[in-house]
């Protein structure tokens, strides 16, 4: 519960500081960051995502006192990839070829890449440890740094270069404030071993390749809509796609730091096909959870716009995240409900078909549509991403998984459906802050009535055992009063 609410006030974090930095600098230089900052999340998923996503399959405590070669070849890889990210950073550096960012921004976006790599990394060590308490100081450390650094630099100086410098800092602060607990003495550089290394390459890098071509279409486009449009519009595309990502991701991952591991743990306990069943109780979940999510935030988005986004960006903003919502939720359900089937059967490979299907679904979008604003774009990208999802689910059935029953999947459809209906007419009122009280406050009630009426992912059980555990800690308040 701890780590759930931990992930969750990370994204909250994460969300307050993506918004003020680009109140902060503007359209235009929030559109360099935007590109910098693209570039430093690429950077981050090619070099160090394949060995977070080995650091939680293969690490743990019993791993730290039986297996210290575990730790010991991640530790040597992390410090080889970083070393090698440098070199190739120098070496466009000094090439002469011209880039979309300058040389000081991308020097910035590799820090800032290898940075926030070793912070996943480093939480994803302490996740398979379950060092609640170091991954929760590990965030709250960052978040307060990163608000104070990253925030601070786009304030003070309107500096897209410095407020990246400020996110690769608020990392360096947090690791070296809370990160001790997570240092592994009996696992020293001799014992890494090149074929565990390759073992977990073979299981990450797929993975990896995947994200790093579903990130690449924005990143590409991005660097169109620059070319094409100018900076300014760029950073108008980009607060869209960032902010829709780090709402609908922000919830998903946070069900998935808690949902993952009880499918690895019923894999390693109970075999691969209660591992399947645990999968689809998972996928079950996070439909219920995302696609209410993606609507509400659809009808809401007038007053959201209005309150929440800088002025610099109104107008632009409504447009752009109501053309890419569907596909950013069809993102957020491939990664999070279809990849996961593939990770528990080691079978990584087809979701790099997913990714390229998905990228040449977005060249082909960008041909066809006519390129006259960046809207296009925005359709482009929402299009590659939906076939994306389609593509993963036909690849996911040649695994033989088990999928929720009809009803399940059914049920929380037909629950977004009915509290959309409820909702919309809320939508044509005047924007503001009584306009989004009243809008949340009904597709709350409505959803969550339903949801326990059809008992959408087991919310009856859900609510009666969250109920149980609350009622012993009541009575011991009282008796303490």
């Amino acid at each position: 519960m701890l780590v759930g609410i931990s992930f969750a006030a990370n994204a909250l974090a994460n969300f307050l500081v993506g918004l003020l930095v680009a109140k902060f600098l503007g359209p235009t230089e929030y559109g360099r960051f935007a590109l910098a900052f693209a570039t430093a999340v690429l950077i981050n998923a090619a070099g160090f995502d394949w060995l977070r996503l080995s650091a939680i399959r293969f690490y743990s405590e019993r791993a730290r006192l039986e297996r210290p070669e575990v730790r010991a070849t991640l530790d040597d890889c992390v410090a080889t990839i970083a070393f090698i990210i440098s070199l190739i950073v120098l070496a466009v550096a000094f090439s002469g070829v011209e880039l979309p960012i300058s040389t000081g921004l991308l020097a910035m976006a590799a820090a800032t890449g290898v940075a926030s790599g070793l912070y996943d990394y480093t939480t994803a060590l302490a996740r398979a440890r379950f060092l609640d308490k170091t991954f929760t100081g590990i965030i709250i450390v960052k978040n307060l740094l990163g608000l104070l650094l990253t925030v601070g630099g786009a304030w003070w100086l309107h500096s897209a270069a410095l407020a990246l410098a400020g996110v690769t800092l608020s990392v360096a602060g947090a690791l070296a404030a809370a990160g001790r607990p997570l240092l592994d003495r009996g696992a020293g550089p001799a014992l890494g071993r090149w074929s565990m290394a390759k073992s977990f390459m073979a299981y990450g890098l797929p993975f990896v390749g995947s994200g790093i071509l579903f990130q690449a279409i924005p990143l590409i486009n991005r660097t169109l809509v620059s070319s094409l449009f100018g900076f300014g519009e760029t950073g108008q595309f980009s607060l869209a796609n960032d902010l829709g990502v780090r709402v609908l991701a922000a919830i998903a991952s946070t069900l998935d730091v808690l949902l993952f591991q009880l499918a690895v743990r019923a894999d390693e306990a109970h075999g691969p096909a209660r591992a399947r069943a645990q999968l689809a109780e998972n996928m079950t979940t996070v439909l219920a959870i995302v696609l209410p999510t993606a609507v509400g935030l659809w009808l809401i988005l007038p007053s959201f716009e209005a309150l929440i986004v800088p002025e610099a960006y109104r107008g632009p903003f409504a447009h752009y995240l109501a053309l890419m919502l569907p596909g950013l939720a069809a993102y957020v359900m491939l990664q999070y409900t279809i990849s996961p089937i593939f990770q528990i059967a080691k079978r990584p490979r087809p979701m790099i078909v997913v990714g390229l299907t998905a990228c040449a679904a977005d060249g082909l979008f960008i041909l066809l549509l006519p390129r006259v604003d960046g809207f296009s774009f925005a359709v482009a990208q929402s299009g590659a991403q939906i076939i994306g999802l389609s593509t993963g689910i036909a690849l996911a059935l040649m695994t033989r998984p088990h999928w929720p029953a009809w009803r399940d999947l059914a049920a929380p459809v037909l629950a977004t459906g009915v509290m959309a209906l409820i909702v919309l007419p809320l939508r044509g009122r005047a924007p503001g802050a009584l306009t989004l009280a009243m809008q949340a406050s009904l597709g709350v009630a409505c959803y969550a009535t339903l949801a326990y009426l059809l008992d959408i992912a087991k919310a009856r059980a859900r609510l009666s055992s969250l109920i149980e555990t609350a009622a012993p800690l009541s009575r011991r308040e009282r008796r303490r009063g």
